[in-house]
């Protein structure tokens, strides 16, 4: 059961230790979509933090801002209620129910109010998927209101998005991918989906949790399926869902693809960052699709 509690930075327990939350959103009608990303990992002494901060933002296919950066410091005793790292700032003003990002930039930048619209989907210790990728946590879909700035123009936005909170120690010699998936219909269900491939597994062998988030609850998906066309270079261009709920005669069905998309260099790590056009069921709306992975040379 996730509390109020869950919304603090959680306890190291290890050197590789991870606590992460993300923000996305998606504005169709604007053509603006956007991601940002704060990390927090143990320092090397005592009680300091070592940060991270991620962020994407696109107008139209193209992107107009995009940064990663690691090895910030952060102050001792940092925590989610309000922290601010690389440029981007996130505070929570009612647990488990509001919050706000910032990102600065000269040119580029959003100050955006997520509103949640369901309670959190939580990704337990128990799922197959955490003990393949070593994290926990939850997700849930909101409401998002606020500014986006694009070439130094200001423009309003009011669309759906998600905010995910996630902490745990993944052991990326062991893993070879993880995809987090997100779908926001305009009616209708919202989407929750993450998986990992361990190293060497074939993609039948890929481990997948998923569930649809509403405003009364969230339903496990006991049975997700998902497939995915990539091009060229293995970004990720298409995907269908088939999502069994127990016993149901039929899944729910959806089909997406690119809207636009772009790659970060994260070291030993490569992002494939996309925001896609989601039908599922017969209602559309936008998300997102990431591919986390090992980079080629790591």
């Amino acid at each position: 059961m996730i509390g109020a509690e869950q919304e603090q930075a959680r306890t190291p327990t290890g050197p590789a230790f991870a606590d992460a939350v993300t923000f996305a959103f998606g504005d169709a009608e604007a053509q603006l979509y956007g991601l940002a990303r704060i990390g927090l990992s143990p320092g090397e002494d005592g009680d300091a933090r070592s940060g991270s901060a991620l962020a994407l933002l696109f107008e139209g296919r193209e992107p107009v801002a995009a940064f990663a950066r690691g090895g910030l410091e952060a102050e001792p005793g940092a925590d989610w209620d309000a922290i601010e790292l690389g440029g981007l700032r996130m505070t929570v003003e009612e647990p488990l129910r509001s919050w706000r990002v910032t990102m600065d930039g000269e040119q580029h930048g959003f100050d955006l109010r997520f509103q949640a619209l369901t309670p959190p989907a939580e990704i337990d210790g128990g799922e197959a998927v955490v003990r393949a990728g070593g994290m926990v946590g939850y997700e849930q879909l909101c409401g998002v209101t606020g500014t986006v700035r694009a070439g130094g123009r200001a423009t309003e936005v009011r669309c759906l998005g998600q905010r995910g909170h996630g902490w745990g120690e993944p052991d990326w010699s062991r893993i070879e991918s993880a995809r987090t998936v997100a779908a926001w219909p305009d009616a209708g269900y919202g989407l929750a989906l993450t998986s990992v491939r361990p190293q060497g597994a074939e993609h039948a062998d890929e481990l997948v949790w998923a569930a649809l988030l509403d405003e009364q609850g969230t339903l496990r998906v006991e049975d997700p399926r998902m497939s995915t066309t990539y091009d060229g270079e293995g970004r990720q261009r298409r995907a269908g869902l088939e999502l069994w709920l127990g016993d149901d005669e039929y899944p729910h069905r959806g089909s997406g693809e690119v809207l636009c998309g772009s790659t970060l260099d994260l070291g030993q790590l490569r992002l494939d960052c996309a925001f896609f056009r989601w039908r599922i069921d017969g209602e559309s709306g936008v998300g997102r699709y990431d591919v986390l992975r090992r980079a080629a040379d790591a």
